[in-house]
């Protein structure tokens, strides 16, 4: 395909946000300086992109697929422990069940376990050591379990058998009950024979991992240290691999996927993109923005397109910490001023909004523009909620903007009927 221009997919995860106190009624986007990006926003378009729709929050693996291409009625399908799975390079058989877990920290009471922290207090080290002990473990019906560590906290269990199921609910309190509450994974239907062993099979491997995890060396020293323990695992997100429909790979372009988070690296390899990371590219504020925005440089030489994703505003948002993401905006938009200089297509979204406040992501459209030699222009001169709310791009879908951003590229053509999947 001969292209008008190459093109850069900006990918800010829990970019969008809600006015708060800290930052004196303003989001961290607005607070933030970003002269570059303001560049961008009076040169180009702006304005909201909702991940699906209006009012539906998503997940970061939904959020960042669309934006990736993936087709949204396919969305449904894809969950996140799979995703993960691709993500640390687990290999899967047909059947096997993968479920994104969290080192925790848990309590025994009663024969009851209840989580105290779902993060063991963001643990970041020794988590290879912990998973040595949670491997090839017998979990009741033929079913195997093992664990391998992802990204800080996250790790990713695999189980395998026969006649497993993914319709179980998790055991992650974020997402099933509240804090204090027993810890238990059920079927989502009590008649579904597979999705009761499979819930059996989860919790017994809980239990189990606490009994190996409790007194754990690793947890001993931690204490010692006034750390938390990660003496348990919670799981969510549990699911089969499915083939899923992506946009990009329908256009036929080459893609590329600079990334430092497990679980986004592992959609980049399943959408078949060439996946970019270094050690250096963490998902927290202490990112290697340099190294990363040298990645895209280089990807750019030799791909169509290249989608450079970034998680440290989500982190930010998810700790509470309004300031902190107003700040690492402010050092990412300094960062950038070597790709923006480029005869590309530029596009900045991000995933889904994350609230500051809360700590929670949110269904708010996320701020977005867009910038290419020839583009039309709106009034807005800032990139902010507040100016992306009155620019030209309007207020349209992940897929939408997508879209926008491939037309500018010439990766377009008109309608045919077999693109009624890919464009919905």
């Amino acid at each position: 395909m001969n292209l008008r221009y190459k093109g850069l997919m900006i990918i800010l995860d829990g970019l969008g946000d809600r006015p708060c106190a800290p930052l004196n009624g303003a989001t961290p986007l607005e607070a933030a300086h970003t002269p570059h990006l303001d560049r961008l926003t009076t040169e180009g378009l702006c304005g909201l992109v909702d991940p699906l729709a209006p009012g539906i929050p998503v997940a970061t693996h939904t959020g960042t697929g669309i934006l990736l291409g993936l087709v949204p009625t396919d969305a449904a399908r894809l969950s996140r422990g799979p995703v993960e799975a691709a993500g640390i390079g687990l290999s899967m058989a047909p059947g096997d069940i993968a479920i994104r877990c969290n080192f925790a920290t848990l309590k025994s009471s009663n024969n009851r376990l209840t989580v105290t922290d779902r993060r063991a207090g963001r643990i970041s080290e020794g988590t290879d050591q912990l998973a040595r002990v949670l491997q090839d473990i017998t979990v009741g019906d033929g079913i195997r379990a093992s664990l391998k560590p992802a990204t800080q906290h996250r790790a990713v269990l695999k189980l395998s058998g026969a006649e497993l199921s993914a319709a179980v609910t998790d055991t992650d309190p974020d997402e099933t009950c509240s804090l204090g509450a027993a810890i238990a994974s059920r079927p989502h239907d009590p008649n579904d024979s597979a999705a009761i062993r499979t819930a059996s099979a989860i919790n017994n491997f809980i239990a189990e991992a606490h009994r190996r995890l409790e007194n754990h060396p690793i947890n001993q020293q931690r204490r010692e240290q006034g750390l938390l323990p990660a003496n348990g695992i919670i799981t969510r997100g549990a699911g089969m691999f499915h083939k899923s429909r992506n946009l990009i790979n329908h256009l036929q372009l080459k893609a590329a996927l600079i990334a430092g988070e497990r679980s986004v690296c592992g959609l980049g390899r399943l959408f078949g993109y060439t996946v970019i990371t270094q050690p250096e590219f963490t998902a927290l504020a202490n990112t290697d923005l340099t190294a990363k925005v040298s990645a895209a440089q280089a990807a750019l030489e030799n791909h169509d397109l290249v989608f450079l994703h970034i998680k440290a505003p989500d982190i930010c948002a998810h700790d509470l910490l309004p300031t902190e993401k107003r700040d690492f905006l402010g050092r990412l938009d300094a960062a950038l001023a070597p790709l923006l200089s480029k005869s590309i297509v530029i596009g900045v979204s991000g995933d889904h909004s994350t609230n500051s406040i809360h700590g929670s992501h949110c269904a708010d459209p996320v701020p977005t523009l867009l910038h290419y030699p020839e583009t039309r222009r709106d009034s807005c001169t800032a990139f902010g909620e507040i100016h992306c709310i009155q620019g030209g791009l309007g207020r349209i879908t992940a897929t939408g903007f997508l879209m926008s951003a491939l037309d500018a590229m010439g990766a377009m053509h008109n309608y045919r009927p077999d693109d009624q999947d890919f464009f919905a």
